[in-house]
């Protein structure tokens, strides 16, 4: 992930006769649809692990072949390593409605942009999910079936939480995380202090290491795309409790980014 835009090329002015040679920035259309395919590659990548890796069963000798919920956490932090460093460059790589808010919160995203950063991070996780859906169409018998009924990797709370934590928990796992998430994210990539070289690599990190903390209590969500895209297959329950995972996730990113502006981006006294 980088800053959300690269700077356009300056214009020349009738007082400037030396035409700008910098770069013209990418198109909206590039934008957009970096935010479109690096949403899908974390959905696609990480909710495919979930759901055929996770839990794979056993050797003749008893050693397990699934990854389980470690491999499902490197999952999700890999696949936004991958995404930071092929689409960061292009949209600044927010993959996250929850991001795109809390930066613009923070001052470091135009409000104006938001909506179609999340329109496009919303449909590619759904092209994800979607095409997890079509892989398990041609797969064993009652795959689909089996999967939908055991909520698609879903957040939720009660019966689907995977260690039976209630409402409650989620709603504090899903403000306190995602605020942690946006607050590193504006610290590694912010303009004059950040770390462009590696951030990344950090910001993959800190995702994995949410997901290993919170998995056990709703599923880690800290992302809406995320939360939608799979409840789109998860059935009538997934859907009941989606609300909380849009909601939730976006109030810890504006906690995160006005606290963050004031905090960090203030102005310095004498």
């Amino acid at each position: 992930m980088s800053d959300p835009r690269p700077e356009p090329a300056r214009e020349a002015t009738e007082l400037d006769h030396t035409p700008s040679t910098a770069p013209a920035g990418p198109s909206a259309a590039a934008v957009l649809l970096a935010e479109f395919f690096g949403t899908f590659v974390l959905v696609f990548g990480a909710i495919s692990t979930a759901l055929f890796a996770a839990d794979f069963g056993a050797s003749e000798d008893g050693t397990s072949l699934g990854v389980g919920f470690l491999g499902v956490a490197l999952a999700f932090g890999l696949t936004i390593v991958a995404g930071a460093y092929a689409f960061g460059p292009i949209s600044g790589g927010h993959f996250n409605p929850a991001v795109t808010l809390g930066l613009a919160a923070a001052g470091r995203f135009p409000w104006k942009s938001t909506i179609g950063y999340i329109v496009a991070q919303v449909v590619g996780g759904a092209v994800g999910t979607s095409a997890i859906a079509l892989i398990g169409a041609f797969g064993p018998d009652g795959w689909f079936d089996a999967a939908r009924e055991g909520g698609f990797a879903s957040n939720g709370w009660d019966q689907l939480s995977p260690g039976g934590f209630g409402f409650g928990s989620a709603v504090v796992v899903e403000i306190l995380f995602t605020g942690l998430f946006v607050m590193v994210i504006l610290g590694v990539t912010h303009p004059t202090r950040g770390n462009p070289a590696l951030a990344g690599l950090v910001i993959g990190l800190t995702l994995t290491l949410i997901h290993l903390a919170t998995i056990p209590v709703d599923n880690t969500s800290v992302n809406p795309a995320r939360s939608i895209a799979t409840a789109i297959y998860g059935g009538g329950d997934a859907l009941g409790q989606l609300w909380a995972f849009i909601v939730f996730p976006i109030v810890g990113a504006l906690i995160a980014g006005v606290c963050y502006r004031m905090l960090f981006d203030g102005k310095r006294g004498r």
